[in-house]
């Protein structure tokens, strides 16, 4: 494959890179290959080229929600960050797969479209949103998502409405399928700028009062157990502060885990792991990972 590169020399490609330069953990092993598409048809050429190589493939957005494991990622991977167009019309924004959910909330915002306010302060991109149907204070993807254009990985684009994403807790059919989304379409309505702006506004102090925005972290690492919040079991059980090398569960919010001094994704799993531990020993409550964790050991 030492001819990738020189294959597609419009797209931006790179062998042996390091993915903790583009994870929100500040942590990730080398990918293989690592390219930056700019368009759908870029994308649609990498994916090809993935299948007719039977190269193992990966698609990120803003690697918010996820830890890289230090062994790094097979293969190719894509970071869709560079495909970041938002566009609306009347009631409905569409952005592509690697805008910025924060940056899609400003733009409904903008044109006095109320819906999104919820996700004002979600990290990641509106491809790991679809994908994940991400979700905040009350509010989810699903709620407000009209459709969702996906590349399937036989190369066929389409269009699936919001029944046929399937939307769960932090799930989409995009999970089962392996599709790539490439973009989405939010349908909203119309609302007071104003209000608008003060509801995200109090959102986000609430999000910086509450969690710990000034170090590197995945974002909330836990599902939320039925019948029980995931910090408040881990701050019970007495783990905050508990550090494994240099990832620590945060002393602000128990469902985060920080990086607090070059940490690696073996560090985060093992403090992962022990919370995961200590939570069943003391409360019978098992606790599953909402944070994706990829990539080689």
């Amino acid at each position: 494959m030492a001819n990738m590169m020189t294959e597609f020399p419009e797209i931006e490609i790179k062998q042996d890179e390091p993915l903790m330069r583009y994870t929100y953990t500040h942590t990730g092993g080398p990918a293989d290959w690592l390219a930056f598409p700019k368009s759908v048809e870029e994308v649609q050429t990498l994916v090809a080229y993935a299948n007719d190589h039977q190269l193992p493939l990966t698609v990120l957005g803003n690697a918010s929600n996820l830890i890289v494991r230090d062994g790094g990622i097979e293969g190719l991977t894509l970071i869709l960050t560079r495909m970041n167009s938002i566009s609306v019309a009347d009631d409905r924004v569409t952005a592509q797969a690697g805008a910025a959910y924060i940056d899609t909330t400003i733009a409904a915002r903008d044109h006095s479209l109320t819906g999104l306010e919820f996700a004002a302060g979600i990290p990641g991109s509106i491809g790991g949103a679809i994908f994940m149907n991400a979700g905040a204070y009350g509010g989810e993807t699903k709620q407000v998502v009209e459709s969702a254009t996906v590349l399937l990985p036989d190369g066929t684009v389409s269009r699936l409405t919001n029944e046929e994403l399937d939307f769960g807790y932090r799930h989409s059919s995009v999970q089962d399928s392996h599709g790539v989304v490439l973009d989405a379409t939010f349908r909203l309505a119309s609302g007071d700028h104003e209000q608008i702006a003060a509801k995200m506004n109090e959102l986000n102090a609430r999000r910086a009062a509450k969690q710990p925005l000034d170090l590197p972290s995945c974002g909330s690492v836990f599902k939320r157990p039925t019948g029980y919040f995931a910090g408040k079991l881990i701050h019970d059980a007495g783990l905050q502060g508990y550090t494994s090398g240099g990832a620590q569960v945060s002393t602000k919010h128990a469902g985060f885990i920080v990086n607090i001094d070059h940490g690696t994704a073996n560090d985060y799993v093992a403090v992962i792991h022990h919370v995961q531990e200590t939570v069943k020993e003391k409360f019978g409550v098992s606790l599953q990972t909402e944070v994706r964790i990829i990539g080689r050991n």
